[in-house]
């Protein structure tokens, strides 16, 4: 185990110990296996008692530790001496300080109370205390308060989440600077016809523009990650579609669960003809086909050939119909642009076909849990 300075104890100062570090594991950068929760210890002093502070990979602990990389990260975040910085899992603070210098308040969230203990004493002996607000809550499960823009190391677990609540979330900001997963970050920043495109890669961009900054080696944290990371910024559209939201994210959902799958082949899908129609509130079809009042309770289960034969027959014509006519019925899902799947999804809805019932998900940033 690496016995840190009381001068360095638990801010990691990267010169001295990435010295110890090679010294001990060689120049390359060997993590632990998935067995073994706790990644990486160290010594701390507290007073005159030694402890251990261990880092957990199970809650994203990799601290970013080249000062290069912070500035860099802090200066590309442009902000301005008035702006309030929200921080989600500050960590050892190794950025909350550097943000500190260039905001004039920085919100930080995090759940870990050794990890607060340590923002507190690192903030307070520089002075820089009172324009530190700690919440000590998870963030995905709490509000978040004003502020004008994110910078944040986002922890591995949560960013799709996270990314989501923040750019469909009430609180209008400038940006959000964030270090994410260099596999997750390229999703973010796909096109359509890349492999990474997908339906995270669309729901974000409906709302938010998406820069690449730069990539950061895993060599750069402590617990050194599996995999090296990547900088980009999101920035919220001034101007966004006019959509119901709930309606273009079962939309996306519908059409993304086999990205690669024709269009047509996907909706000609029993199961899925099934889903619509229990689902949507067909009424335009429902008035001129007069279905039967038991199409609704028909199961997706159901072994039954002949249940809703007609409401789906009817259905399904009404699909395939629009999917002919628009020309999408050979297309793929990964190659359409936003704008070609907007215009899709108005013409189902004018033939009457919806794809979200009436009542709102209980959870508001469900759909960030379908990343692929």
């Amino acid at each position: 185990m690496i016995r840190v300075p009381k001068s360095v104890v638990g801010f990691f100062p990267r010169l001295w110990l990435l010295r110890q570090f090679h010294a001990k594991h060689g120049r390359r950068c060997h993590p632990k296996s998935d067995d073994h929760d706790m990644d990486y210890a160290v010594r701390k002093k507290d007073g005159d008692q030694e402890q251990n502070l261990y880092l957990f990979k199970s809650r994203g602990q990799h601290i970013l530790t080249n000062p290069r990389i912070l500035n860099s990260i802090v200066r590309k975040s442009a902000i301005n001496p008035t702006d309030t910085v929200l921080e989600i899992g500050p960590g050892t603070g190794n950025l909350t300080l550097k943000l500190l210098e260039a905001a004039q308040k920085v919100v930080a969230i995090e759940i870990d109370e050794r990890m607060v203990e340590i923002l507190d004493k690192r903030t307070t002996e520089r002075g820089l205390r009172d324009r530190l607000m700690v919440i000590r809550k998870d963030a995905l499960r709490t509000e978040f308060p004003q502020f004008d823009l994110v910078v944040a190391n986002i922890p591995y677990g949560i960013s799709s989440p996270l990314v989501i609540k923040l750019v469909y979330g009430r609180t209008t900001f400038r940006s959000a600077t964030l270090l994410l997963q260099k596999e997750f970050a390229r999703r973010l920043l796909a096109n359509p016809g890349d492999s990474e495109f997908n339906r995270l890669a669309v729901n974000v961009k409906l709302v938010a523009d998406v820069e690449f900054i730069m990539d950061v080696s895993k060599r750069d944290f402590l617990p050194c990650p599996k995999v090296d990371s990547s900088v980009v910024i999101i920035r919220p559209k001034a101007q966004v579609p006019d959509v119901d939201l709930h309606e273009w994210w079962a939309f996306t959902r519908t059409c993304f669960s086999k990205k690669n799958r024709t269009l047509g082949a996907t909706f000609r899908q029993k199961r899925k003809i099934m889903e619509l129609l229990r689902l949507s509130n067909v009424e335009g079809l429902s008035k001129e086909n007069a279905f039967d009042s038991n199409v609704g309770n028909c199961s997706s289960d159901s072994e039954d050939e002949g249940c809703c034969h007609q409401g789906m027959s009817s259905l399904k014509e009404k699909i395939i119909g629009v999917l002919k006519t628009s020309g999408f019925e050979d297309k793929r899902p990964s190659k359409l642009s936003i704008e070609e799947l907007l215009y899709l999804l108005s013409l189902f809805n004018q033939a009457g076909i919806f794809f979200h019932g009436h009542e709102k998900p209980s959870n508001e940033y469900s759909l960030s849990i379908d990343a692929d």
